[in-house]
């Protein structure tokens, strides 16, 4: 149930035939996507149909029931613990609530997946967190706080920062405005989509907010009737499906989309 998409680029994830249950629920009935190099691909659909279950699976967070996730053309159920930790490396997570640890400062948050992955110098590491806490617009007395000493705006900013910590290829996104008052959500879409062009980042984002995919998302993937529809925005305003529709054309979709056309 694809449409097609944008420019054609190299795909750097591909999912084939994925099945996913959930409870004995069945959630993906060998569903296919297809992610570009430098793409922001956002991921939608209602309740229970298994956004976060999807993402989780292309993580290699929960084994699939069946099919293949591909990521930089390497099964990911066939790597070895060295591989897994080299492709953990390229990827960066954001998840819903931030995820820092609340006995850390944002440095010392920051500073885990150096400690996880690298064995560069110390000094060399608090520069680097400089960088990452100026790069997501965080003032620099940041990194002396700790999450709760954060607007929630900041503490998503911070979360993206230690998901940027070692220069991913791949950023995962599980609704990252969640939360967040309008202006405070609008700041951060630019953010991203800033980030994504500066960095040459490829964002996998699972959102429920329709400014968010109006304002950054290239092609969206709809989890709907347990597989799913893949396309442009132009592409899924124009699909008769119930769901899509409801969901594209209701008020919010119409407050959206309205200021594109």
């Amino acid at each position: 149930m694809s449409m097609n998409g944008a420019a054609n680029g190299e795909t750097v994830i591909q999912v084939q035939g994925l099945v996913n249950q959930l409870g004995g629920n069945l959630l993906h009935d060998h569903i296919d996507l297809d992610v570009r190099r430098g793409e922001v691909m956002g991921v939608v659909g209602g309740s229970g149909t298994g956004k976060s279950v999807l993402l989780r699976t292309i993580l290699g967070l929960k084994r699939q029931e069946g099919g293949t996730v591909e990521i930089f053309g390497r099964d990911t159920a066939k790597l070895g613990d060295r591989e897994r930790r080299d492709m953990e490396r390229r990827q960066g997570v954001l998840f819903q609530n931030g995820a820092l640890f609340s006995s850390l400062t944002v440095a010392q948050n920051i500073r885990v997946p150096f400690r996880e992955h690298t064995e560069l110098p110390m000094k060399l590491v608090g520069d680097l967190i400089r960088v990452k806490i100026n790069m997501v617009g965080l003032p620099p007395d940041a990194g002396q706080k700790f999450s709760a000493e954060l607007s929630g705006g900041m503490r998503k900013r911070a979360a993206l920062a230690r998901a940027l910590a070692l220069d991913p290829d791949i950023l995962f996104l599980d609704e990252p405005t969640a939360g967040l008052d309008p202006i405070a959500a609008a700041e951060f879409d630019k953010l991203i989509r800033d980030l994504q062009h500066s960095l040459s980042l490829t964002v996998v984002m699972v959102t429920h907010d329709l400014d968010t995919l109006v304002a950054i998302a290239d092609r969206i993937a709809v989890l709907v009737d347990n597989r799913i529809m893949v396309g442009t925005m132009d592409q899924l305003l124009a699909s008769d499906h119930p769901w899509i529709r409801s969901y594209f054309h209701g008020p919010r979709g119409r407050a959206a989309i309205a200021p594109r056309h």
